[in-house]
């Protein structure tokens, strides 16, 4: 990790949010099936929360699956329920208790009841953890989610439970999937597109990025911690200026 001027430790990012991409090149590179580069970042997975968890960071979201892949061939898809199934009933146990907390961002229209209930019971079994947190963005969009955020706070305006004169990003933001979490001071993307393709799109208004040529299912601590490193080395100003700055 990088310190700073005086030598003292820069501070680490609170939360830091990560687009997995690359594993249907990672296969194709190797003359393997899509559904194989998605269980090497499944794996990817694990080693990515194991290495932000030792580096000392409490919040981590990552892009497992979007309202957009569901244009994807129907096989592809249930490979990747399968593969979000397998890392929940595999690694909810060790999860559990490590103190990690559970959360899937993304709306739960259109998944396979067994998907939803497998859901359900990550959230509610870790829902008392404070360790550690891991958000799990599955089918979501962030267009949706402010549709989404946007209906409710209508209907709540007209029964009376919200007030528009009263109302501001705050509270907006109580109506959002990510309602109690600190927005992400870094966004990863892996694959070397350099895009956010609809993630976070709300939360991510100040955030630092980093894009990466890494393949996901070839992604390790290590390149955390040059992403980390990266963002450390910035100054965010959230729309003001820099500490002497003129």
């Amino acid at each position: 990790m990088k310190t700073g001027s005086g030598g003292e430790e820069a501070p680490l990012p609170r939360h830091v949010a990560i687009i997995m991409d690359g594993n249907g090149r990672w296969a194709k590179a190797r003359n393997l099936p899509r559904s194989v580069g998605h269980e090497r970042g499944v794996e990817a997975l694990r080693k990515t929360v194991e290495g932000a968890r030792d580096l000392g960071l409490s919040h981590l979201t990552v892009f497992s699956f979007s309202t957009e892949n569901w244009r994807r061939p129907v096989s592809e898809v249930n490979a990747l329920f399968g593969l979000l199934k397998m890392y929940v009933s595999q690694d909810l146990k060790k999860l559990k208790a490590d103190g990690v907390r559970i959360r899937v961002l993304g709306t739960r229209a259109g998944l396979p009841e067994d998907v939803r209930l497998l859901v359900d019971q990550a959230q509610s079994e870790t829902c008392h953890n404070d360790k550690f947190n891991l958000c799990i963005a599955f089918n979501y969009g962030g267009r949706e989610e402010l549709m989404r955020a946007a209906r409710q706070l209508a209907a709540d305006v007209v029964k009376g439970v919200a007030d528009l004169d009263d109302f501001d990003e705050e509270s907006f933001g109580q109506y959002l999937d990510t309602r109690g979490l600190p927005d992400p001071d870094l966004v990863i993307r892996t694959s070397g597109e350099m895009r956010i393709s609809n993630f976070l799109i709300w939360q991510a208004a100040y955030t630092e990025l980093v894009f990466m040529d890494v393949l996901w299912p070839d992604f390790r601590p290590k390149h955390l911690n040059e992403a980390i490193a990266s963002y450390q080395t910035r100054q965010r100003r959230f729309g003001g200026l820099a500490v002497g700055s003129l």
